[in-house]
């Protein structure tokens, strides 16, 4: 074990420096939030893909496999189909619009108003959230690598990932994220998944040994697939952490085409950890839980070195949705919710990314403290999911694409679905389909009830909004212009 060890000890030693470089590059707000709105496509494509592809997709992933076989590939997938919506349909808009947060873009559409800040509240809870189920995942990898306890564990991981998105915001979270993609990749797909296949006697055999349900694509159930789509689809069509990774994308043109290889490479991923997860139900068939599949399998069956250098893309996974949602949660806390209580002042550019630096601290102190205190992690990531897809998405999709729609009618979107999810989650149990399903409708409801109720948008402000979306509002001026690389 001693090699898998190094290996870790030296990835995570590599992450640190990674962030002590990026400290150097992010000297502005624009440097600090979205890397100076610069990324060409590969870094782009790298980095976007290591956002959405966290533990949950990793790890749960293969557990899902585990549990249904290859339709337990369905949940990452559904990620990949709404990274290619938002990238084919919006990401070019999107980018245009040169904004640092969801709740900014509001404003802009409907012209500002209190829903800018409500929504930063279900914003800030979401993204929180996300951070919070990312940084409990460390307590597994570390539990399998050193037999450490959960508290020591998430602490140890969630300081990592404080420190080196801290020192250099989006320039050392890129980084980072590029050399976890790369490690992702090489990891599970080319070492884990074709020695997962053989260790199980190849394809033919794991026809032979399980139910014929386990290589049925739709074998997860309907109802189960559509709640996907619900939450995780549309889910990545509004959510800051995903946003401001366009917000990084040197072009429309870069947001759109590196993206949608993005979105392509998540669909192989869920298919890898589905057939990897099937290969271990072979393995290990009694297993006690369905998530211990990953740990078992590359504890069990793989080679010194190659087993250091798979958990390290475990980890890989898990900090890249980490540091992705603990930037984007310190991005809307300061950006959304506290620069509008204490009224927007004119601070210089070193000032503003001294004070988004500590609130990636403080934010970051909150997600270690809160990721202690929560054992269900499942039950943490249904309640930001559901708060997310039932209190923002009618709002936001809507300001994209129906230009009746009114700041009273976002307010009253946000409000009567986020209020909505909370009832029914209360009422039905958190788990269940129903919260989202009747919130989500509940929240179209009132979007156009009230759109068409109220006054429309002022001229000016949808002539603004037009300019905008593109690329000709002369408040682009501010600006840094993207340099080519």
């Amino acid at each position: 074990m001693a090699v898998d060890y190094t290996v870790i000890v030296v990835y995570l030693a590599g992450m640190l420096a990674m962030g002590w470089w990026g400290m150097r590059r992010a000297r502005s707000k624009s440097e600090f939030l979205v890397a100076g709105r610069r990324l060409g496509p590969s870094l782009y494509s790298g980095t976007m893909a290591a956002i959405v592809l966290g533990g949950a997709s990793t790890i749960g992933g293969v557990g899902l496999g585990y549990q249904y076989g290859l339709s337990g590939a369905w949940m990452v997938f559904t990620i990949g189909l709404g990274l290619l919506a938002l990238s084919v349909f919006f990401s070019a808009r999107i980018a245009r619009l040169k904004v640092y947060t969801v709740s900014e873009m509001l404003d802009l559409r409907y012209g500002g108003g209190r829903a800018g800040i409500i929504s930063g509240v279900v914003m800030w809870a979401y993204t929180l959230m996300l951070a919070v189920t990312s940084t409990i995942a460390y307590a597994t990898i570390f539990d399998v690598l050193f037999d450490m306890h959960r508290t020591v564990a998430i602490v140890l991981g969630g300081s990592i990932v404080v420190a080196y998105s801290t020192l250099g915001g989006m320039w050392s979270i890129t980084l980072t994220d590029m050399v976890q993609f790369v490690v992702k990749t090489v990891g599970v797909l080319l070492l884990l998944l074709p020695i997962a296949v053989v260790k199980a006697g190849g394809f033919s055999e794991m026809k032979a040994q399980l139910p014929t349900e386990y290589f049925d694509p739709l074998g997860i159930g309907g109802e189960t697939i559509f709640t996907y789509v619900l939450i995780y689809t549309f889910g990545m069509l509004i959510g800051q952490d995903i946003w401001q990774r366009v917000f990084t994308a040197r072009s429309d043109r870069t947001a759109k085409w590196g993206g949608t290889v993005a979105g392509t490479y998540c669909l192989a991923y869920a298919l890898a950890g589905a057939v990897i997860g099937t290969a271990a139900r072979v393995l290990y068939p009694k297993l006690a839980s369905a998530d211990d599949a990953f740990a078992t399998i590359v504890k069990d069956e793989l080679p010194v070195g190659v087993r250091g250098l798979v958990l390290a893309a475990a980890l890989a996974a898990v900090m890249s949705t980490s540091s992705g949602a603990l930037i984007a949660c310190a991005t809307v806390a300061n950006n959304d919710i506290w620069s509008r209580l204490r009224g927007r002042s004119a601070a210089g550019e070193r000032d503003e990314v001294k004070g988004n630096r500590a609130f990636i601290l403080l934010m970051g102190l909150a997600v270690i403290a809160t990721a202690i205190a929560i054992d269900n992690v499942v039950e943490a990531l249904t309640v930001a999911y559901n708060l997310l897809v039932g209190g923002l998405l009618v709002p936001i999709l809507g300001g994209l694409v129906w230009k009746r729609g009114t700041v009273h009618g976002a307010l009253a979107s946000v409000v009567v679905g986020g209020l909505a999810v909370i009832v029914l989650m209360a009422t039905y149990g958190i788990l269940a389909n129903e919260p989202v399903y009747y919130g989500l409708l509940a929240s179209l409801a009132a979007y156009l009830a009230v759109s068409l109720a109220t006054p429309a948008t002022d001229a000016a402000v949808l002539t603004a909004w037009r300019e905008r979306l593109a690329g000709r509002s002369p408040e682009l001026a501010s600006e840094p212009v993207p340099v080519p690389r």
